[in-house]
């Protein structure tokens, strides 16, 4: 297809493509003139191109990839540990009315629990490796895909449900054909939350006691007063969120092109 071939976007359709952009610009340059203007001093609220040249620096360093390595691996593996987990408990819970009266009391016990307070035993019990930060990652991401889970699959049409059992369908077909694709969905919706919780979960252990690791390093540049190191951190930390909501999204409308949006349950 030639360029002049291509079809045109149309900012009147969708205005955010130039709103988005337009509006960052804004903010950073205000940031970056009417901080100092209303004398912000800098080691307070470092100005933009502070924090850009922090980040570039830190890019540079090859410690920093190391850091950023580890966090990521913490975060993955975790999300998927918690993943796992909420999808085996879910579809019991969500099949098995027994399973749920039995377990669904202390699953919500446990979700009242802050898991900011959890971190300091998980370190105590898995130590200051990776383990404590991937189970962290793994508790505080579990919650968001299990209620989807659940809910996803109690959503099936009925009325398919039992069109499939009159033309003798058994209850695997049943899940397979009808429950499984309307949970889809939902299942992506928790994923789209899960692996920012996953990310959030690695680096709060990571607060807590570690030596490395984004948190970690996040905690050093604080130590030193580098406050535009921190920003730096906090950038790449929002990159990384942002990442894995966009890989979520893209699989989501691969996968499940059929779908509808569902919101987030229990997020």
């Amino acid at each position: 297809m030639s360029k002049a071939e291509r079809p045109r976007v149309d900012l009147r359709v969708r205005p955010e493509l130039l709103l988005v952009p337009a509006v960052f610009v804004i903010v950073m340059l205000a940031w970056e003139f009417a901080a100092p203007a209303f004398g912000v001093d800098d080691y307070v609220l470092p100005r933009p191109s502070q924090i850009f040249g922090a980040l570039r620096t830190q890019l540079s360093d090859p410690l920093f990839w190391n850091h950023l390595k580890v966090t990521l691996l913490e975060s993955l593996y975790g999300f998927l540990l918690g993943v796992g987990a909420a999808l085996v408990l879910g579809t019991a819970i969500s099949q098995v009315r027994l399973i749920e009266r039995t377990f669904m009391p202390y699953i919500v016990a446990f979700q009242t629990v802050p898991k900011v307070a959890l971190a300091p035993l998980f370190v105590v019990w898995f130590g200051f490796g990776m383990t404590s930060k991937v189970v962290m990652a793994a508790v505080i991401s579990f919650f968001p895909v299990l209620v989807n889970v659940i809910e996803g699959l109690r959503s099936a049409d009925a009325d398919q449900i039992q069109m499939l059992t009159v033309f003798g369908a058994g209850r695997f077909e049943v899940f397979r054909m009808v429950r499984l694709p309307s949970a889809l969905p939902f299942l992506f919706a928790g994923l789209d939350i899960g692996i920012v919780f996953a990310i959030l979960g690695a680096v709060v252990g990571e607060f807590i006691g570690a030596k490395e690791g984004l948190g970690y390093l996040l905690l050093q540049t604080n130590y030193n007063f580098d406050i535009a190191g921190m920003f730096a951190v906090l950038v790449v930390l929002s990159a990384l969120g942002l990442i894995a909501h966009v890989i979520i999204r893209f699989a989501h409308k691969r996968i499940v092109f059929w779908a509808e949006e569902h919101r987030v349950i229990g997020a």
